[in-house]
């Protein structure tokens, strides 16, 4: 069998790996460098930003650990940066060598269909090449979409390409959009002395989240002296030598030294040649799929966020063991039941499963169908010891079975404790069964157990109601 993927983002080099891992013959078509917008431009590149502000965040606060420190702190742009692309480096080396190591062909170019089985590559300073296979895989992700109202100059208007590679810290930031993306690198720029307000057309923070998660946020955003102006437009923006204004609906003037925006993703189907190949797009001008991966045409599959899904990494990487598990003669569906995400601000953000008010909108008010348990990090002796005591782990579950419906974690380390709710909800458990699992002291995981407990109304640490 032989396979051709376009694209090796986190979708498509992990459906290349487990392809040959299964015998195949796979070629991928990059036109960029491996590992995609994920490891080149997006979550390892953020992260490791993150990572230097929670650094410099404690260094400011040693004295409240006892540590005396009489030094000169500040966060210096060009050395993070550095740091950053050494991060993305090691981990583009590592991608290649595993490649390698699977026979996996790297073809560096662009790749676009000139029919059904076959893909045209134009690299940059090679040759042209036609190359054919039994089956393909779209990969070819999403990129910052450009907007009209405020275009990106590379400069003052910023997309989060360019807030990963700035050389020097700015005074003032203005950031549209308060969802995943724009709450994260308020975060990260606040910690290094930014001057951060965010903008948001709806009337809260993270709207995809549990609402009492979002109120949380803000309030923790509000503490960092982050601005926040929520059910606001921006009209337009104009830009000066020393800096851009934004206008929002109301008649606000907004003035800082960059605009970051961080609304909208577009989908790369354009170039790819798909109505070639047979492939049809839905209105978005994403790549339509059902629940095998497969497009229009059965012998090309499409994965991540091409497709117009949910726009996670771990979710194109599951899509694409998805695909070539059905490539190979499996018959694989995706399952999109139990899908964790992480959003890393500080405190950060987990979620699994429901939220709230999606039960709400279907019809269980009032706790008739579902009950929640809750317990606060304050609560937590590790958390004291840390000095995190930020945050509230919410259990959500079924009022007449206590089967886990979901589970939401604002705190320190909650992208990492979610996975336990995860695998319970996978296997199907209950709030009960959860409460009953014996975790170790002292940890944070305890509060996801004494939620569980909250569920039934017997959390041991919690005060009486």
């Amino acid at each position: 069998m032989k396979i051709l993927i376009l694209g090796s983002g986190p979708g498509g080099y992990v459906a290349a790996l487990r392809g040959a891992q299964m015998g195949a013959e796979v070629t991928v078509v990059e036109e960029k460098e491996v590992g995609g917008t994920c490891l080149n431009e997006g979550c390892i590149p953020t992260k490791t930003l993150v990572a230097s502000a929670e650094a410099y965040a404690k260094a400011k606060d040693l004295a409240s650990y006892g540590i005396d420190f009489t030094g000169e702190l500040r966060p210096n742009a060009k050395k993070i940066v550095q740091r950053k692309n050494s991060v993305i480096a090691t981990q583009v080396k590592g991608i290649r060598a595993l490649f390698k190591s699977w026979g996996i062909t790297l073809k560096e170019g662009r790749g676009s269909f000139i029919s059904e089985k076959q893909i045209r590559v134009v690299s940059k300073n090679g040759p042209e090449e036609t190359l054919t296979a039994d089956k393909f895989i779209i990969a070819t992700g999403s990129r910052p979409a450009s907007i009209p109202t405020f275009p990106f100059d590379g400069n003052r208007i910023i997309s989060s390409t360019e807030a990963l590679d700035m050389q020097e810290i700015p005074d003032s930031m203005l950031i549209i959009g308060a969802g995943v993306m724009g709450c994260e690198f308020g975060c990260i720029y606040r910690e290094f002395g930014t001057d951060v307000t965010l903008i948001e057309l709806m009337p809260r923070a993270l709207t995809t989240e549990d609402p009492e998660i979002s109120q949380i946020i803000e309030r923790e955003l509000k503490k960092k002296k982050i601005k926040l102006h929520t059910g606001v437009k921006v009209e337009k923006v104009t830009t000066s030598e020393t800096g851009v204004t934004a206008y929002l609906s109301g008649g606000k003037e907004l003035t800082a030294s960059k605009l970051l925006v961080t609304i909208g993703r577009a989908f790369n189907t354009a170039g790819v040649g798909l109505e070639n190949a047979g492939v049809t797009l839905d209105k978005r001008g994403a790549v339509t799929v059902n629940e095998f991966m497969e497009t229009s045409n059965k012998d090309i599959y499409a994965i991540g966020d091409v497709t117009g899904g949910m726009l996670l990494a771990h979710v194109a990487s599951k899509q694409g063991l998805c695909a070539v598990g059905n490539i190979m003669g499996h018959k694989e569906k995706m399952d999109y039941s139990v899908i964790p995400a992480g959003i890393f601000t500080h405190p950060e953000i987990a979620s699994v499963g429901v939220r709230e008010h999606q039960l709400i909108e279907r019809g269980d008010k009032d706790g008739v169908n579902y009950k929640v348990g809750r317990f606060q990090y304050r609560a937590l002796g590790k958390a004291h010891a840390m000095g995190e005591i930020s945050g509230m782990f919410k259990v959500i579950a079924d009022a007449k079975t206590n089967k886990l419906l979901g589970v939401h974690i604002i705190g320190q380390n909650a992208s990492d404790i979610i996975h336990e709710a995860a695998v319970a909800m996978k296997a199907g458990l209950t709030a009960e069964a959860l409460a009953e699992t014996v975790h170790a002291h002292p940890t944070l995981a305890e509060g996801l157990m004494e939620a569980a407990e909250d569920v039934m109304g017997r959390a041991v640490h919690a005060p009486k109601p």
